[in-house]
C-alpha cells in the first residue's frame, strides 16, 4: 500500500527538533488523572484525547466502530487542566490521534529493551492517506535517560540511543523501531506522547523546529549492552516457558537466540 509520509523519517525513521522553553509553562501534567496502562515498564498514563473523549487509553481499532489511530476526541476535563500541553500536541496543525502523558517509573537497561515493542498506529489506515507516527515531548528534565530506538528488537547493532532533557521534541516512526525509555530516576519521568498524521502540515513544522535526522546516539559500554542483552533473551525465555506452560506460544523459538 502507498501512504503519505514525511520526507523527514524517509532516511532515518526519527528527527529531533530543537528543544521547547518550558521555563515558563506549568506543570500541568501533575494535575491530570492518570489510569494504568502497561508501556515501557511500571507506566500510567493521562490521556488527553482518545476514541471518544473518555478516560482510558485503548486503541481506536479495539473500539466500535474500529479506526486507525486518528481523529482523536478531546477530554474535557483534562485539557482544562493542561491547556498548554493540549496547545502543544495541536501546533502544527496535524491530525491527532492518541494524545496522553506517560509517567514512567525508574528502570534499568535491561528493563528498557525486555519492553522494546513496536506500535500499531497504522491498523485499518487506507492507502493514499497520512502515515501515523509518534512525537515525545519530554516534560521532565532527565538528561540522563535514554529513549531507545532498534530495528531488529534483537540485535543492539541497529541500537540508536536519544537523550532526554526537558523541552527534548522527538518524532519516530514507531512502526518501524522497536522502542522504549531507559529511566535513569531517580524521580518518575513524564512526557506528552502524541500520534500524528503525516503530511505537509507536520512536515512544515519539522521544518520550521530544524529537525535534525542525524542527531548523535549516546554511547555505552559494550559489556553493559551484552549483560542486557543475555538478561533480555533469559526473561523472554522464563516467559515463553511460563506460558508454554499454559499452552500458549508467545515468543519466537529459542534458536531466534543463538
Amino acid at each position: 500500500m502507498s501512504f503519505i509520509t514525511s520526507s523527514a523519517l524517509q532516511d532515518t525513521g526519527y528527527v529531533v527538533l530543537d528543544r521547547y522553553d518550558q521555563a515558563g509553562d506549568p506543570a500541568e501534567w501533575l494535575d491530570l488523572e492518570y489510569v494504568g496502562w502497561r508501556s515501557s515498564g511500571i507506566t500510567r498514563f493521562a490521556p488527553l484525547a482518545s476514541y471518544a473523549g473518555e478516560i482510558e487509553c485503548n486503541g481506536f481499532w479495539n473500539h466500535t466502530p474500529p479506526r486507525t489511530d486518528k481523529d482523536g476526541v478531546w477530554i474535557p476535563s483534562q485539557v482544562e487542566k493542561a491547556p498548554n500541553l493540549a496547545r502543544r500536541a495541536q501546533e502544527p496543525g496535524a491530525n491527532v490521534g492518541r494524545c496522553r502523558v506517560i509517567e514512567l517509573q525508574p528502570n534499568t537497561y535491561a528493563d528498557a529493551i525486555y519492553n522494546l515493542h513496536q506500535d500499531d498506529n497504522n491498523r485499518m489506515n487506507e492507502d493514499g492517506d497520512g502515515w501515523v507516527v509518534r512525537a515525545w515531548f519530554n516534560l521532565t528534565d532527565d538528561p540522563d535517560s535514554l529513549l531507545i530506538l532498534r530495528e531488529d528488537r534483537f540485535d543492539p547493532a541497529t541500537e540508536v540511543r536519544l537523550p532526554l532533557p526537558a523541552g527534548s521534541r522527538i518524532i519516530v516512526d514507531t512502526q518501524r523501531f522497536w522502542h522504549a525509555v531507559w529511566h535513569r530516576g531517580p524521580a518518575p519521568r513524564y512526557a506528552l506522547i502524541t500520534s500524528w498524521t503525516s503530511g505537509p502540515e507536520l512536515d512544515a513544522y519539522i521544518e520550521a523546529n530544524n529537525g535534525d535526522q542525524h542527531p548523535r546516539s549516546v554511547a555505552l559500554d559494550p559489556q553493559i549492552v551484552d549483560d542486557a542483552q543475555v538478561e533480555m533473551h533469559r526473561r523472554i525465555e522464563e516467559r515463553r516457558k511460563s506460558f508454554e506452560a499454559q499452552g500458549i506460544v508467545m515468543e519466537p523459538p529459542a534458536d531466534l537466540y543463538s
